[in-house]
């Protein structure tokens, strides 16, 4: 049984332990689930999630991060893809729930209820972490707009019914030009062009738009508003994915803390041997400080501040970086099942790699906080 007693931290209000057990009696019940079809496999998650109500909090006025980091964090810790299609629903619809107009929140009811699928696309061929360099062009077309280009390394590429979309529409350079646009995906000139297959299977594709038509309300909060907005949506959930991450971890621990008190060596048990309890030590360390980082950003945000990117940026950079390391040294404690194809500890290998990227991979994190600290030290 994974350690709870962090849930005894001031980060959490008692409604927040209600959460944490109800989600985590679902799990038990419900996880972890067939994933030779990813396709449907998450689509029947997204629903089952809505069915129970967990993917309320995902979208809406009041966004609580510390409940968004509970539920990834337990899913995490139970199926990795059972994280991924309850994350994708709030990211897509993250820049609805901020800046949308009333007739584009009508989308928020049905992805909250599991009944339609969001994607935020954002990512670029040239231009993945650097938002600025977005080449995907939205240009005036009477009352609406022409949206040309192409979109890569999108979540939820080809099972969403709705994707939020950034392009340059011009009002300035780099950043300032960007707008942020709804596209339904039976919008014509919207092409899936490339399924994408990854180490751990996620649904991803590249998108192409060809001479698409969007009416102007189509446009998500101000013209010129598309960084602003994509920034926002990631402080949000950017901590998020540390609490992914930390799940991944605290599986990896859990699960060498049961091989370390069987499993025999040398006469003694792994658990035992002083080196073995040195790794112990070093994983039950790195779990407990991504937590504390993770908890930090997510109440900082719910405290109300405007922004948290560098509480964000540390908490996803140290938790995603250090859950590597955990589990790194699971596989190595589970010595040949480590690395059999199935074992839940060669699977968390798989699932933690690309936490490390997405969202902004780990170098960018670094030129993120150290860019707040020297802005905050003159």
């Amino acid at each position: 049984m994974s350690d709870k007693s962090f849930l005894n931290w001031p980060f959490f209000e008692p409604r927040h332990r209600e959460l944490a057990e109800a989600l985590e009696a679902w799990c038990a019940r419900e996880l972890p689930r067939d994933h030779s079809d990813v396709d449907a496999a998450c689509t029947r998650l997204v629903r089952d999630l809505g069915e129970a109500g967990f993917l309320e909090g995902t979208a809406g006025d009041a966004i609580d991060v510390r409940s968004l980091c509970l539920i990834r964090e337990t899913l995490a810790r139970h199926d990795g893809l059972a994280d991924f299609s309850f994350a994708m629903q709030g990211l897509g619809t993250g820049a609805i729930s901020l800046y949308g107009s009333p007739a584009q929140r009508e989308w928020l009811d049905k992805t909250r209820r599991g009944e339609a699928i969001s994607a935020f696309a954002l990512s670029e061929p040239r231009s993945g972490s650097d938002v600025a360099q977005i080449d995907t062009r939205a240009e005036p077309d009477g009352d609406g707009y022409r949206l040309n280009g192409e979109k890569t390394w999108i979540s939820n590429g080809g099972i969403a019914d709705l994707y939020t979309v950034f392009a340059r529409t011009g009002e300035g350079p780099g950043a300032k030009g960007l707008s942020a646009f709804l596209v339904p995906a039976d919008t014509p000139g919207l092409e899936i062009r490339e399924r994408l297959e990854t180490i751990s299977p996620h649904p991803l594709a590249r998108l192409g738009f060809n001479d698409m038509t969007l009416p102007r309300e189509a446009l998500i909060g101000q013209p010129g508003q598309g960084f602003r907005i994509a920034m926002s949506v990631l402080d949000v959930f950017r901590s998020t994915v540390g609490a992914a991450a930390l799940g991944f971890a605290r599986r990896a621990l859990d699960e060498s803390l049961m091989r370390c008190r069987t499993r025999e060596l040398f006469g003694d048990t792994l658990a035992d041997l002083q080196m073995v309890q040195g790794h112990l030590a070093e994983m039950a360390l790195d779990v407990d400080a991504a937590a504390l980082l993770v908890y930090r950003a997510a109440w900082t945000k719910d405290q109300g501040a405007e922004r948290v990117t560098r509480e964000a940026a540390m908490a996803k950079l140290y938790a995603t970086d250090r859950a590597q390391d955990v589990i790194d040294k699971a596989v190595q404690l589970h010595g040949g099942d480590g690395v059999r194809k199935g074992h839940i500890v060669e699977s968390l290998y798989r699932e933690i790699r690309a936490l490390r990227i997405y969202e902004g991979a780990s170098d960018v994190q670094k030129v993120v906080i150290a860019r707040s600290v020297l802005a905050d030290n003159g």
